[in-house]
């Protein structure tokens, strides 16, 4: 039964992070600003989840939102901004160097995690943020003062507030994962709504809003949520690769959106970097498992 749930947990994050790749895709194609595409987000992610919640005979909507309320809004402001970041970068860079970005997650978790509840970060952890880094480094070396280097600005502010919400997440796992998502999308709504200069949309917009907000956001995260409840970090890291990977695929395929050198010799850095790191850590957890 237990080894059914893991693969159950697996297949889950997998479909997760599936979904998640194409959101980049429907960033690039929609012909508005960062701000509007948020703000529309927001306000379909609200609208799905709530949906949802009240109709699932199993959840009780007060409930949903009361359980461990201030840790709720915590995470669901950190996800919020993350959203909002992660629109403001594909808009501002390429999907390439924003998926790279994201990509370093687990380090940022590693990071947080020491500083929030001491947990002391291993050996590997050290020497894999080193080439992280040296991955970034080239990343970002050949894109100062361009308009890219801010758009990996963007990129970092959201990792980090997806890293330090998903530590608070696995350490609070009471928290309802539907609430928080639909709390998330309304901190994107109204910090955008904030920012925006008019919420005029042409259709072609309005239908990818429709479809990435009411149906590709809301399950990724959903189904995100679900399955880190069973898997350990590391796993939940290595799964992620898939979208560092996929993304920039959908981008080439659609958009004819290609790495510039710098990027690839980067990312080949990084995500090496990762996935070794996370089998070492899936070794590991096998071997403690045991004992």
């Amino acid at each position: 039964m237990k080894n059914n749930a893991h693969f159950k947990a697996i297949l889950i994050t997998v479909f997760a992070v599936f979904f998640m790749s194409l959101e980049s895709l429907f960033i690039k194609l929609s012909s508005t600003t960062a701000f509007n595409f948020s703000f529309y987000i927001g306000i379909f992610m609200i609208i799905s989840i709530n949906i949802f919640i009240y109709q699932d005979k199993n959840k009780d909507m007060k409930q949903a939102y009361t359980t461990s309320l201030k840790e709720l809004l915590i995470c669901g402001f950190l996800f919020g901004i993350s959203n909002l970041f992660f629109i403001l970068a594909i808009k501002t860079t390429s999907v390439a160097n924003t998926v790279m970005i994201l990509s370093t997650g687990p380090i940022f978790a590693s990071l947080y995690d020491f500083l929030l509840y001491k947990i002391k970060s291993t050996i590997n952890i050290y020497i894999s943020s080193f080439f992280i880094f040296l991955g970034l480094y080239i990343i970002f070396y050949n894109q100062i003062g361009s308009s890219d280097m801010i758009g990996n600005f963007y990129a970092l502010v959201c990792v980090n507030s997806f890293s330090l919400a998903f530590v608070l997440m696995s350490k609070h796992k009471e928290i309802d994962r539907f609430a928080v998502t639909s709390v998330a999308g309304f901190i994107t709504a109204i910090i955008s709504f904030i920012c925006l200069k008019s919420l005029s949309i042409d259709l072609h917009t309005f239908y990818i809003l429709l479809f990435s907000g009411l149906i590709i956001s809301p399950i990724s995260r959903v189904l995100l949520g679900i399955g880190t409840k069973t898997l350990s970090a590391s796993e939940v890291g290595l799964l992620m690769i898939i979208e560092t990977i996929l993304a920039p695929i959908w981008v080439w395929i659609f958009l004819d959106e290609t790495l510039n050198f710098s990027t690839l010799v980067g990312a080949c850095i990084i995500l090496l970097t990762l996935i070794l790191n996370s089998f070492y850590l899936i070794k590991i957890n096998k071997k403690t498992a045991n004992f």
